[in-house]
C-alpha cells in the first residue's frame, strides 16, 4: 500500500469569472486554490467508480466498472466481495453507486447500481439491494434483489447516470436517471430517461410525487429535464441537489424540486458537439436555471455537501468531483423561493481525472481517480506552518 504524502500548495490560478444572465452564473475561469491540503495515497483500484463509508466504522466499500465490489479498510489487504450481480460493461455503463441503507446498523443492507443488457443487447441501469455478510472466508451479499429498472432500455453506452441518495430521514430512494445520448426522452413524462425518480426503501414509486395519478405520466418521476447526472446529494438543510455534464459547455449544479422541468434538450448553457447552437437558460424563464453552471466545462464525476469538522470554513458547501477540472470544485450555494445561486469557491487540483467524492468518519475527504490504476486519495488540512 502506498503511503507517500503529497502536500498541496495553490496549484490552480487565475481568478474567478462568473457571468450572470437571468437566473444563471456561469463561470468562465476557476478559482484559485486558497486551502492548504496533505493528500495521501491510500490504495489502488482499477476503473473505480463510487465508494461508501458503511456506518460506524472506517471501512468503505467501492466499486470498480467492470464489476467487482471492493470491501477496503485502513492499513489491510483490499478483498473482492463475492455475490455481485453481473454488469454489461463498456463505454460509461457497468457497476456504478454503492451507498449503505439508513437503517444498515440493524439491517445491513447496502444499495447498488449496475448496468444490464436485454436479450436483444439493449441496456439500462438498475438498482438491487442486498445484504453484506463478513463470514471467515470473506464479505458476500446476500438474496440480492433488482428493485428498479431504467426505462426504457436502449441502445449505445452513455448516459446512465444511476446515482442513488437516500432522503436524510431515511424514508425516500432518489435515483438519477440519464438521457441516454437521446435528447428527447428527458421531456417525456412517460420514462424514467433524463429525470431524478423518488422511491420507497423497496423500489416502489413514492406517495405523493408530483405526477402519480395523472395519466401518461410516469409516476416514479420527481424532476425532469435532465441529461446526464453523476453527482446527486442531500445539503445541510435537507435540500436536494444534482451535478450533471452539459454538452459542450454548460455543467450544472441545480437544486432539485418536485416537478419541475430543468430544461435538456431545450437549453443549456452549452452546445451541441458538433457546434450547433441550443437556446441558452436565460431565454427560458419557464424553465429551472442551473444555480451555477460552467463553460469550459468541469466535467463532474460526484457530488458532496461537506458536514465535518476537518474543514470548518467548507461545512455545507458543496464538493464537485471533476474529471475534467482534475480536482474537486468548492461551491457555496443560496436557495429561496424565487432563485438559486452558486458561487465557486475554490479549486482543489489533484492532477487527475476524479470519479468520486466522500466524507470519511473523521471529516477527512477521499476521492477516486479515474480509469486503470485509479488510486484511492485521502484529503486533510495540511499542518500549520507546512
Amino acid at each position: 500500500m502506498a503511503l507517500a504524502a503529497l502536500s498541496l500548495t495553490t496549484a490552480i490560478t487565475g481568478c474567478s469569472s462568473p457571468a450572470v444572465a437571468g437566473d444563471n452564473v456561469i463561470v468562465t475561469r476557476p478559482t484559485a486554490q486558497i486551502t492548504r491540503v496533505t493528500v495521501t495515497n491510500e490504495a489502488s483500484f482499477n476503473e473505480p467508480w463510487a465508494m461508501a463509508f458503511l456506518p460506524g466504522s472506517t471501512f468503505a466499500l467501492i466499486t470498480e466498472k467492470a464489476g467487482k465490489l471492493k470491501f477496503w479498510r485502513p492499513g489491510r489487504p483490499v478483498q473482492d466481495v463475492r455475490g455481485v450481480p453481473t454488469v454489461a460493461y463498456g463505454g460509461q455503463g457497468g457497476f456504478g453507486d454503492v451507498v449503505a441503507a439508513p437503517d444498515y446498523a440493524t439491517s445491513r443492507m447496502i444499495y447498488l447500481s449496475w448496468v444490464e443488457a436485454s436479450a436483444d443487447g439493449r441496456v439500462g441501469a438498475v438498482v438491487g439491494r442486498a445484504r453484506i455478510a463478513f463470514p471467515a472466508a470473506g464479505p458476500r451479499l446476500e438474496g440480492l434483489q433488482v428493485i428498479w429498472r431504467q426505462g426504457p432500455k436502449a441502445e449505445g453506452e452513455g448516459h446512465f447516470s444511476h446515482r442513488i441518495a437516500f432522503s436524510p430521514d431515511g424514508q425516500y430512494l432518489f435515483i438519477s436517471s440519464g438521457d441516454r445520448q437521446m435528447f428527447t426522452p428527458a421531456q417525456d413524462l412517460k420514462v424514467t430517461l433524463g429525470k431524478i425518480v423518488r422511491l420507497l426503501p423497496d423500489g416502489t414509486p413514492a406517495p405523493g410525487n408530483p405526477f402519480a395519478g395523472r395519466v401518461g405520466r410516469n409516476r416514479q418521476i420527481w424532476s425532469y429535464g435532465h441529461r446526464n447526472a453523476l453527482g446527486l446529494a442531500f445539503d445541510n438543510q435537507g435540500q436536494l441537489w444534482d451535478l450533471e455534464h452539459g454538452p459542450a459547455g454548460g455543467d450544472e449544479l441545480n437544486l432539485v424540486r418536485p416537478g419541475k422541468n430543468y430544461g435538456w434538450p431545450l437549453v443549456s448553457n452549452g452546445d451541441h458537439y458538433d457546434g450547433r447552437a441550443i437556446p441558452r437558460h436565460a431565454t427560458r424563464p419557464d424553465l429551472v436555471a442551473p444555480a451555477i453552471s460552467w463553460n469550459p466545462v468541469i466535467a463532474p464525476g460526484d457530488l458532496l455537501f461537506y458536514k465535518g469538522n476537518l474543514f470548518p470554513g467548507w461545512r455545507g458547501h458543496a464538493i464537485c468531483a471533476g474529471l475534467g477540472s482534475g480536482g474537486l470544485v468548492r461551491v457555496a450555494t443560496a436557495g429561496s423561493d424565487g432563485a438559486e445561486r452558486g458561487r465557486e469557491i475554490e479549486r482543489i487540483g489533484l492532477d487527475n481525472r476524479i470519479r468520486a467524492v466522500d466524507e470519511g468518519p473523521d471529516g477527512a475527504l477521499y476521492v477516486l481517480e479515474d480509469g486503470g490504476n485509479g488510486r484511492l486519495r485521502k484529503i486533510v488540512p495540511a499542518p500549520a506552518g507546512n
